[in-house]
């Protein structure tokens, strides 16, 4: 039985979503970012009696909680676990030809943060790994006591927007000359000891999604997708994606002008006052679409 936080997840711009994809019966979408299933939810109750959809995720849980979540739409969609950078090769064995709407929603799901094994969050002590699938090699934990003081400060910077990312850099390296760096809560206290909070935001946010960034390849992931989806589109069919950071909303934006698209969001969407108080993530969502000519 899974757990009531997992089942409580709240996907972000539910509505926005489906008015700007243009759900209806009988259609075929495509989320290419499962989560706990959400959005795909939404979706299947907009497109009855008989709209189709298909689910990507690349973390297994994520597909087992979504499978339970979607079960009342039994045969109505397909979940397949994968990443979305083979696109293409992963609906070619659905024998689906094109979709009437595309999804992304690029955040990191609760249940991904909520769990500390996972070691997304610093505010719950967890091991260093990040891995949003569990078959990759590379580990927080690796990174942050073996790549070099330059290494670690380009990730840093160049990933988080951190502009303390040499002194932070330092900080760690010096750290681990004297003890591995084992948990979230140690890189986020190494963290806190050379840069004060600003604001609201703690300290090591900008590092801990640099470093989330760079082991899920999460940029070059997404720029390869993005022109595997718009192939996949049929004629006025739309694609939606919604980012979280300027990172990439910047890469959807250049993305979307340098289409030969119809943009359908003159301005992006971003959630309501009311939705932010209700849940806190949605605060940096960005909403954008666009229509296949």
């Amino acid at each position: 039985m899974l757990s009531e936080s997992k089942l409580l997840h709240k996907p972000v711009m539910v509505e926005e979503v489906i008015r700007l994809i243009n759900v209806h019966p009988g259609g075929f979408y495509l989320d290419c970012t499962l989560g706990c299933g959400g959005h795909s939810l939404a979706i299947l109750e907009h497109s009855s009696p008989d709209g189709y959809l298909v689910g990507i995720d690349r973390d297994p849980v994520a597909i087992a909680i979504a499978e339970e979540i979607l079960s009342q739409y039994k045969g109505r969609f397909t979940l397949i676990l994968g990443n979305f950078v083979y696109l293409s090769e992963l609906i070619s064995k659905t024998g689906i030809d094109s979709f009437d709407g595309i999804l992304f929603d690029l955040g990191v799901s609760s249940m991904q943060l909520e769990d500390p094994e996972r070691g997304f969050s610093f505010s719950k002590d967890g091991p260093l790994d990040m891995r949003m699938d569990p078959n990759l090699s590379l580990t927080a934990h690796q990174i942050v006591n073996t790549f070099s003081l330059d290494e670690l400060e380009n990730i840093f910077k160049n990933l988080g927007e951190e502009p303390f990312a040499y002194k932070i850099a330092r900080a760690i390296v010096e750290y681990r000359e004297k003890k591995e760096i084992a948990s979230t809560k140690e890189l986020a206290e190494i963290v806190s000891s050379v840069v004060k909070r600003r604001g609201k935001i703690h300290p090591a946010t900008r590092v801990f999604m640099a470093l989330r960034i760079y082991i899920n390849s999460e940029l070059e992931n997404l720029q390869k997708a993005l022109n595997q989806a718009v192939s996949l589109l049929k004629s006025g069919g739309r694609l939606c994606v919604i980012s979280y950071h300027s990172l990439e909303d910047r890469i959807v934006k250049k993305f979307f002008r340098e289409s030969k698209e119809k943009i359908i969001t003159k301005s992006v969407i971003k959630p309501t006052r009311e939705e932010i108080l209700t849940n806190r993530r949605a605060r940096s969502a960005r909403l954008r679409g666009l229509e296949k000519l």
